[in-house]
């Protein structure tokens, strides 16, 4: 059985590859996440993710790490399913912003999660295929 992990090589930190997915990706919002996915050659893994929540909305540090615990849980026990066997050898950069306004319980995130990762997919499939 294959663990679910969430290793360093899966985190998006490289200034140049941000500044790229940003330019030049595509978006699309679910609340309450708004996603931002670009398809690139450049990865050692099939997939860079980059988690983050606005400290505009939530001032408090602990309650901004308290939802990028949960987005990266739910990321980390649905990607093998979901992402990883669509994608098979191409490569992309992804960024999930939360974009709520509270506090959601870790059920509603994990499965808004889902059906983010089922958008993403059909999402991908337009913007590849043109």
């Amino acid at each position: 059985m294959e663990r679910n992990k969430f290793k360093k090589e899966e985190r998006l930190c490289n200034k140049r590859l941000i500044n790229v997915l940003y330019e030049s990706g595509s978006s699309f919002i679910l609340y309450p996440y708004k996603v931002v996915f670009h398809p690139t050659e450049e990865l050692a893994v099939p997939v860079q993710v980059l988690i983050s929540v606005p400290k505009r909305r939530f001032k408090r540090a602990v309650d901004r790490n308290l939802l990028k615990r949960r987005i990266r849980e739910a990321y980390r026990l649905q990607k093998n399913s979901l992402i990883y066997p669509s994608l098979a050898d191409n490569h992309i950069l992804l960024s999930i912003q939360y974009i709520g306004n509270k506090i959601e319980p870790y059920d509603f995130i994990f499965s808004k999660m889902n059906a983010l990762m089922l958008k993403l997919h059909d999402e991908y499939s337009k913007v590849h295929m043109e």
